[in-house]
């Protein structure tokens, strides 16, 4: 496995023979294929189709950010790890309510559960609520009301304001945390999708529709309290974003380039970092658990085993 590399400054990016090479006028970066999982470019960069084909090749992922932090798109190469038979096990559980409603509600009992030990929160009436619910959009209106109580507590963890979720564009520097954490967890799943044989255009709480990676969406939700609610108090308790890390530009509020090299560099320690697998008695690092709540999915779509959502407290 390789592993992930973030471009935060503007530049080219081309094929150096079985190489990616980054430059501009200030550094020149000569990166050897098997050592990149997925890129992250949150720059303005120029691209050879030479190494697009190298990527695709190697099956490397490239994640989009515009200049303001925001995920643009991602160059999702040619898929070899295909499966018609899982194809038409995931279309099954989208057609069928039943089975729809059970993974719909599992995300978000992930979500909730993880979210709950983040921000040290009572969740037993939203859990009740949550098994209750009969329609993906009652299980979502169970997931906005107790994330309202989340980022009532963020203000109160961190001391800033957050007002109300407003993501296009973020008004001030929770929004904006919060805005890039997710957009970074959306992208990471979309990366480990790809090394699986899942579909990531069919999904089960958002809806399927054109122009996006649904999938990736579903089970972000199970991973954005620990990969994006989690780091972001961290980083604000301890001191390493501050006011001067954020711009307020038109109305818009986002990370200085200063500000985005900490997050990410500090997302990248995350996803690292290993945890001791209670079931698996072994260590495992965060971004490996990724892929094997991936693989929990295929297990429940093939009929292998019930899925259940990560509960992150649970592995230690």
């Amino acid at each position: 496995m390789g592993r992930s590399y973030f471009i935060l400054s503007d530049g080219v990016i081309k094929r150096n023979e079985d190489t990616v090479l980054f430059q501009n006028s200030e550094v020149r970066k000569v990166i050897p294929i098997e050592d990149i999982d997925e890129m992250f470019v949150l720059a303005e960069v120029s691209l050879t189709s030479k190494v697009l084909k190298l990527m695709a090749e190697k099956g490397v992922a490239l994640h989009l950010f515009n200049r303001y932090g925001f995920y643009t798109g991602s160059f999702y190469p040619r898929e070899t790890k295909v499966s018609g038979f899982l194809v038409i096990k995931q279309s099954e559980h989208y057609l069928d309510h039943e089975k729809r409603i059970f993974l719909a509600r599992s995300f978000i009992l992930g979500a909730i559960e993880n979210l709950s030990h983040i921000y040290k929160l009572e969740a037993k009436d939203y859990l009740e609520k949550l098994s209750a619910c009969k329609s993906v959009e009652d299980v979502m209106s169970v997931e906005g009301d107790f994330r309202k109580r989340c980022y009532a507590e963020l203000e109160k963890i961190t001391g800033l304001e957050f007002g109300s979720r407003i993501k296009r564009p973020p008004q001030n520097p929770l929004n904006a945390l919060i805005s890039f954490g997710n957009s970074l967890v959306y992208a990471k799943v979309l990366g480990e999708i790809y090394f699986t044989q899942l579909n990531p255009t069919i999904s089960y709480l958002h809806e399927p529709s054109t122009k996006r990676f649904s999938l990736s969406l579903d089970v972000a939700e199970v991973f954005k309290p620990i990969f994006s609610d989690g780091l972001i108090i961290r980083l604000l308790r301890n001191g390493k974003l501050r006011e001067e890390h954020f711009v307020n530009e038109s109305g818009m509020c986002y990370l200085t380039k200063d500000g985005a090299r900490i997050f990410l560099s500090e997302f990248d320690q995350l996803l690292n970092k290993t945890i001791k697998h209670r079931k698996l008695k072994r260590k495992v690092s965060h971004r490996s658990l990724i892929r094997l709540e991936l693989y929990k999915l295929i297990k429940h779509l093939v009929s292998d085993e019930i899925y259940r959502p990560l509960i992150y407290r649970s592995l230690r």
